[in-house]
């Protein structure tokens, strides 16, 4: 299979782009596979997605990195860096992100789907950081992002254990934004892209750059980051048709051009 194959690319609305990750067996995330995602990631900056929606198959979303490249600690430095920049790409993307998860979201899997905006798990979904059980850490970000969604005493103890977490812990911890059953997972992904597409995506870009960007700083700093970007959006065509559309029509009814 060539690196192309390796994730399917598809839109099957205006602006929203779905990546679906389609390595044979457990979809597991080679380096092959995050050179391919972080071209994605990067071709989708380029094009204006205006949402991303990013899944795997019924039974998995992706059990974690290739062990068969596991090495020593030049392999582990190559790898990590693998990771870094492909689900820091995909985290980077100026638009908003989803993770449709069915099925196993394990170690490099679940960094992945952490490193989207939003996880929609079916109730099939099993998340989990199991890289304490080969006698190493996650390396694609997992001792970072969980920590940030579940809190750090959580986060330390799913990765201690290695425990997998299931849907509805999932989202009772903050792993996952909600649940649904394994038959309606895309096309509620779907409706959430489409629903954000067809907004102000200017707007949720700098909301995302405000947050991400903030949440690395202290409270002033992230006060005067916001302050900066509610001046720039206010460049956007966006802002000027929202305030229009509000003082004529009231909220809600504004079409956005995404521009």
């Amino acid at each position: 299979m060539s690196n192309e194959g390796l994730v399917l690319v598809e839109s099957p609305l205006p602006g929203v782009f779905v990546l679906t990750l389609n390595a044979p067996k457990v979809n597991a995330l080679s380096t092959a596979m995050l050179s391919r995602i972080h071209y994605l990631a990067t071709d989708l900056t380029i094009l204006n997605a205006r949402a991303v929606v990013i899944t795997g198959g019924d039974r998995l979303f992706a059990a974690g990195a290739d062990i068969s490249e596991f090495g020593g600690p030049e392999d582990a430095a190559r790898i990590g860096a693998s990771f870094h920049a492909a689900l820091n790409a995909v985290a980077s993307l100026p638009c908003f992100t989803i993770a449709a998860v069915s099925g196993f979201a394990l170690g490099g899997g679940c960094e992945l789907a952490m490193a989207c905006d939003y996880r929609i798990a079916s109730t099939k979904a099993v998340f989990g950081q199991p890289e304490i059980l080969l006698g190493i850490i996650p390396g694609g970000g997992g001792t970072q992002r969980l920590p940030r969604l579940v809190g750090a005493s959580r986060a330390k103890e799913i990765m201690i254990t290695g425990r997998q977490v299931k849907a509805d812990e999932a989202l009772n911890i903050g792993l996952a934004n909600e649940v649904v059953e394994p038959d309606a997972l895309m096309a509620r992904a779907l409706e959430l892209a489409n629903s954000v597409a067809s907004g102000a995506t200017v707007a949720t870009g700098l909301i995302k750059r405000a947050v991400d960007e903030g949440m690395q700083t202290d409270l002033a700093q992230g006060l005067a980051l916001e302050l900066e970007l509610f001046e720039e959006v206010f460049h956007s065509t966006d802002s000027q048709i929202g305030v229009a559309s509000f003082l004529e029509n009231g909220p809600g009814k504004a079409s956005f051009t995404g521009n």
